[in-house]
């Protein structure tokens, strides 16, 4: 059965800041699936017919746009707002860039460079090189919600999510955020057909993007940072994984609120002293880097596989 949104979000509904000043859109109550047609991270600057050279005309004070925000009607700080991630659909074509003075390595790779990659209909894998293929596991770089203080940048990711960049929220994962401001205020955008773990190059396959999301209010769970749980997708033998994030400017303090995160949950869904929660997650759970090129912050994600329960 198709899913039918209560409310959709146009292209033209943007903003180019988090700020919490910004009025929502509109107001859904919990539950309310929402529909996000998302323009590509360029903010409509680039086409599948751009060049090279069309990146030295980017107006950079444009990019990173967000889509929204949407309100959800009784919720409020301290609450968890829960997003159910139900469908990416991408653009026929898509972009990659390396920006000099941008991206890990920005300082090595002072020429710009622009690849055009044509899309697949229904999935499978793009031509991203010749003989290089790669699956398009579509999702959004930017999710999150009205930080306790603004305008704030839309680069940088922060405790209320934002550019997280995080390759693992495809459809059919559920993103936790937790909540500063009434009526949590949602945003999107910034559509990937694949992506790395880091976004080295500080661009994945960017590309415009229709998102559908359920946004359901959690009284019951207290966060301080993004968490999610991951969907199962047998065609890669990927097993669902919970996941805890720790986000700011130090890789390392970064990855030490990814594991106490990680430990509060054990905690919180297992019952596990911290101390053997502790010992665990050296054993059974993964750190990656989710993001590193979006300074001045960093995200750094614990995974923890749910079949060590079974």
């Amino acid at each position: 059965m198709a899913i039918v949104p209560a409310l959709h979000i146009g292209r033209d509904q943007v903003q180019l800041a988090w700020d919490p000043a910004v009025p929502p859109v509109a107001t859904v109550a919990s539950g309310s699936v929402v529909e996000v047609d998302c323009l590509d991270s360029s903010n409509g600057q680039l086409a599948a017919s751009s060049t090279v050279e069309d990146l030295d005309r980017l107006d950079f004070d444009r990019v990173d746009q967000l889509h929204g925000p949407v309100a959800v009607a009784g919720i409020e700080p301290g609450d968890t707002l829960q997003v159910d991630l139900l469908e990416f659909v991408p653009a026929d074509w898509g972009w990659t860039a390396s920006v000099p003075g941008f991206g890990l390595l920005g300082d090595e790779f002072p020429d710009a460079a622009l690849r055009i990659t044509r899309l697949p209909a229904a999935g499978g894998r793009a031509e991203f090189l010749p003989g290089i293929r790669v699956r398009v596991d579509p999702f959004c770089g930017v999710v999150g919600v009205a930080p306790t203080l603004g305008p704030l940048p839309t680069i940088p990711p922060g405790e209320f999510g934002g550019n997280m960049d995080n390759r693992h929220l495809t459809a059919g994962a559920t993103l936790y955020l937790p909540v500063f401001q009434p009526g949590a205020c949602l945003s999107m955008g910034d559509g990937h057909a694949a992506q790395g773990d880091g976004e080295i190059c500080g661009t994945a396959i960017e590309t415009p993007m229709r998102a559908t999301v359920r946004l359901t209010t959690r009284k019951d769970l207290r966060l301080t940072g993004p968490e999610f749980l991951t969907p199962e997708v047998p065609a890669v033998g990927a097993r669902r994984r919970y996941a805890t994030s720790g986000v700011g400017p130090d890789l390392m303090g970064a990855a030490r609120d990814a594991v106490r995160r990680m430990i509060d949950w054990l905690g919180r869904e297992h019952g596990l002293a911290p101390s053997d929660a502790y010992l665990l997650a050296s054993v059974a759970v993964d750190l990656r880097i989710s993001e590193i090129v979006d300074m001045p912050n960093v995200v750094v994600t614990a995974h923890c596989p749910l079949s060590i329960f079974e």
